[in-house]
Parts: C-alpha cells; structure tokens; sequence
C-alpha cells in the first residue's frame, strides 16, 4: 500500500519538533502493513490516528488524520494533542455518533471527494508559496477535527465533506493588506466569522417572515436558509458580499448587502477551487480574472485600483 503525505503535512511536522518528521514516517510505515489501523474522525472520508509521542525524542502526542483508497493512503493532517486526551478527537467523535446514521454510508465517494478537495487547495497554496508569499502567509493554519465538529452544532446542520476536507487544511484567511486570494480578492472566512455571520443572516430571516406573515405568497422573501453556509467573503473584514455552500444541494450561491437576490453559482466548492488554481497555473487562459502581482502579494485584476495600475504586474504575458 502506498503512503503518500503531502509537502504542507511535512512542513507542519517539521514545525511541530525535531522527531515529528521521523514519527510519520514511522506511522507511515505502520499504514502501509495496516491502512484500517485507524478509526473514524467523525469527518467523513477520513479516519484517525494518535501516536504516543513518549516513544519518539522531541516528539508531541500526536492526532493525525489519513484517507483510504483501495492503493493508496494520503496523510491530510496532523496536529498536537495533550497526552490526557483518551483519543486525539474522542470529543468529536462523541458530538458525531448521534448524528452518524445521518451521514451518507458511501466512504469511497467521501474519499475522492476529500481528495478531489485538498489536490485543488494543494495547487493554490503551491502557487502562492512560490509567487505570492504575502498571501501564502495570510493564510490560517487548518482547524482541528473537533473545532469543525463543534462548528456544526453551532449551525445545527451537517458540514458538507468537501467544506471539512478544506477547513482542515486552512481555517481562513487573513488577506494580505485585506485582499483574498481568491478570484476577485475574494477571501475564504475564518471559522468564527462563519457561525457569527450565519447567525445574523438567520436572525434578519427570521424578522421577514415575521413581516412575510402578512405578505402574498408571491411577494415572500428569503435572505437566508438555515443550509446555506458562509464560506467566501468580498474582503477580510468585509462581508457585504460573499458565497454560500448550500449543504443540501452542494452548489455556491452568492449574497449581497446591496438588495441584490440570493443567486445560485452553478459551481461546487471543488469545481470553484478548481478553476481558481487553472487561472493561476494558466493566467493567459483565465477567463473570470486575471491574477496579478502587487509586490509579494496576489491582486486579481478586478480590484485593482486606477491608483494601483502602474504597480499591477500580470502574469497573462
């Protein structure tokens, strides 16, 4: 069985202590004799593993998270824990369990899905580090397992797979100088501001259908549904407009301050992060925008300022 972890896993180790790189690859060895060793993360798709860190030098306790396919294993996380923890995500798991008959029981097309997920966020994060690494370090580190868990109470819905494979790789984005790097700056929301924003569209929906009690059936509105989830922002602090994941139908939609309707974006979270890393690798060939440079920083065409243009420098040559 091939094991396979990615270069931003490595980094993590690296950064998490000395024995950390040697320890996964420890682990990756166990894997390969043994790729059902781990147990359900409560993410669908991806199963969990801990390794004791007391039996590796300079070496944490360890939750790492991996996905199984019928010839191969990907490593897709891994952080620390304490060593008191039962289990590296046991809280999770436990907020899972009475939900689990709830999820589909297809772990093969989860795993594509994760891995369809995390190779286009692979792509752009490639692109950033080594063309734009202002942006690469605006970037949040992934959420946790059981952050993302308790997330999902908080919104009281269950959290597509596609939106957990990309959170545990980054929990956001801080922007450079406020810009995204999304197509049109656009910035992917940290967690917080996921749960605080849904609950204001919630409440502003609750208020119209006080006043749509009153309303023809025609002239009904609806700002928000209780399934539609945040994900993308217009800016780091600027939420008058952004993308929402519909959780039951799986495509984006869009919102807007600007007594604009809901619209629907045709796009899966894959499918969008999918034509954001081709218009990176191929600017010439972008059709939506145009990625740019402003010193170390990616800055798309559309939001380049009159007072930025002699700086702007595009990659489409």
């Amino acid at each position: 069985m091939n094991v396979e972890i990615p270069p931003d896993v490595r980094d993590t180790a690296s950064q998490l202590g000395a024995g950390v790189p040697y320890a996964l690859r420890v682990l990756a060895g166990r894997l390969a004799d043994d790729p059902d060793m781990g147990r359900p993360s409560g993410l669908p798709g991806i199963l969990d593993v801990t390794v004791d860190g007391d039996l590796f030098e300079d070496c944490p306790h360890l939750s790492v998270g991996y996905i199984r396919e019928p010839d191969r294993i990907e490593i897709r996380f891994l952080r620390r824990v304490r060593s008191t923890e039962p289990s590296a995500d046991a809280e999770a798991h436990g907020q899972e369990q009475g939900r689990e008959q709830e999820r589909p029981a297809d772990p093969a097309t989860a795993a594509i899905t994760v891995r369809e997920t995390a190779d286009a966020w692979h792509r752009i994060t490639r692109w950033l580090q080594h063309h734009a690494p202002d942006s690469y370090a605006a970037l949040r580190a992934g959420a946790g397992p059981g952050t993302i868990a308790a997330l999902e109470g908080d919104l009281g819905i269950r959290i597509p797979v596609e939106l957990c494979a990309l959170w545990l790789l980054t929990a956001g984005d801080d922007g450079a100088k406020g810009r995204g790097c999304l197509p049109g700056n656009r910035t992917l929301m940290p967690l917080d501001a996921v749960a605080a924003f849904h609950r204001q569209m919630m409440d502003a929906q609750a208020h119209e259908d006080t006043l749509n009690a009153g309303r023809p059936d025609g002239d009904r509105i609806t700002v928000w549904k209780p399934t539609w989830i945040p994900v993308v922002s217009y800016g780091a602090s600027d939420r008058t407009s952004g993308l929402y994941l519909d959780a039951t139908t799986g495509y984006l939609g869009s919102w807007s301050r600007y007594s604009e309707p809901p619209g629907e974006e045709l796009d899966t979270l894959v499918t969008y992060l999918e034509e954001a890393a081709d218009m990176l690798e191929a600017p010439a060939l972008a059709t939506r925008d145009k990625p740019g440079l402003i010193g170390e920083a990616l800055v798309w065409l559309s939001r380049v300022t009159p007072a930025q243009e002699d700086r702007w420098q595009s990659l489409a040559s």
